[in-house]
């Protein structure tokens, strides 16, 4: 039993009997199991009402795909924080206003990215209301210090605090772009998302000041994953817009709450680390579209993302995904290498993301299976006259 309390120890587990582990267990299996009961749902729903995607020369599937997946991702992730609010595992009274804006931010970026899958929004609209959500987690005191960067001089307070503003909206909005643009190919963000929330849950789960991060991230780790079960390739359902957004502000708004600001030197670097591959794919998108003369590079899709390249390469959408999971991993891995946190629980996280997206990935592929079996015929009756 003792060993068993220092395995726990070493990944960030105080008491692993303790209320406060099982709690934010318990709040990752309610967003998990809501979000896996809830999809087909909406799917039904999205069906009857029109609220899908069609095919076209970019999209991969081949007839309309119900795309408000990101609803039933919100309402799974939404009442597992409600939970855990309500068991109260950890005191997190000095943040609650903290994480009302992030939840707040969140609800308004889900809501604009679902009116803009059904009826269209231009992008200097979805623009500002990204910036305004961020501009939210600024007042509420969740900010980037741009004092902190490593390797760039200490600048005065004067010009410190508007530089450090500017940082943030850049790294909110951004961010929450970036993870948008990923959403390319089946199981890909669904993946990339539950991946990352989980790397951040253990990284913030080293520190005991870190409570509200652990829950918000545990949340939307569970609801990634409950949505993966009906997303991986081929998808029945796509997160749309409003899923995406909220996989990006989220782990953007919970960067700003605490979960990696260890050391003044590297409260950027980690965050950076383990969100290298939406923010690696954006940046060569959005570079190669200005070099071709292209003026608004978010407002002109192409195939030149990340996984349009592997997806070109491996011609398989679940290999894509997989290889785009192994590398978000990865870096993940150098992430948390960077925290100091400790190898077991480096080798605990890695063990535990191959498990759960290889579960969900492989039921996934026996319920296709199941779908695709022609029904069998009844038997013939015999003539009783």
């Amino acid at each position: 039993m003792d060993s068993l309390r220092d395995l726990a120890a070493s990944l960030g587990i105080a008491n692993i009997t303790g209320r406060g582990f099982l709690s934010v267990l318990l709040t990752f299996l309610t967003a998990w199991l809501f979000t896996w009961r809830f999809i087909p749902r909406v799917r039904e729903f999205a069906i009857k009402v029109g609220w899908a995607d069609q095919p076209n020369e970019r999209r991969l599937n081949k007839e309309p795909l119900p795309n408000a997946g990101g609803l039933a991702i919100f309402a799974g992730f939404l009442v597992s924080v409600v939970v855990a609010w309500a068991l109260r595992p950890i005191v997190i009274e000095q943040v609650n206003i903290q994480v009302l804006a992030i939840l707040l931010g969140a609800s308004v970026l889900v809501l604009t990215g679902f009116i803009d899958d059904q009826f269209g929004l231009s992008p200097l609209f979805r623009l500002i209301v990204q910036a305004l959500a961020a501009v939210l987690l600024v007042v509420n005191g969740l900010t980037l210090d741009f004092n902190a960067i490593p390797f760039l001089p200490v600048l005065p307070d004067a010009v410190n605090g508007p530089l450090s503003v500017a940082l943030t909206i850049l790294w909110v909005v951004g961010l929450t772009n970036a993870v948008n643009l990923m959403d390319g190919v089946d199981g890909v963000v669904g993946g990339v998302g539950f991946v990352t929330s989980m790397v951040l849950l253990v990284t913030a789960a080293q520190f005991p000041d870190r409570a509200a991060a652990v829950v918000l991230l545990a949340g939307l780790a569970g609801a990634a994953l409950g949505y993966l079960r009906h997303n991986f390739n081929p998808s029945r359902i796509i997160m749309g817009d409003a899923g995406a957004y909220l996989f990006g502000y989220t782990l953007a708004a919970v960067s700003l709450l605490g979960t990696l600001k260890f050391s003044a030197g590297a409260s950027l670097l980690v965050p950076l680390l383990v969100m290298a591959l939406p923010i690696l794919d954006t940046t060569q998108v959005v570079i190669g579209r200005l070099a071709r003369g292209i003026r608004n590079p978010l407002g002109h899709p192409d195939k030149t993302h990340i996984h349009h390249r592997v997806l070109a390469r491996t011609s398989s959408a679940r290999r894509t995904a997989v290889i785009l999971w192994i590398v978000a991993l990865w870096c993940g891995v150098i992430g948390m290498l960077a925290q100091g946190v400790p190898l077991a629980a480096i080798a605990g996280t890695v063990a535990a993301c191959a498990l759960c997206l290889w579960f969900v990935a492989h039921r996934r592929v026996r319920a296709h299976g199941r779908e695709t079996v022609p029904p069998v015929p009844p038997a013939p009756q015999g003539d009783h006259r």
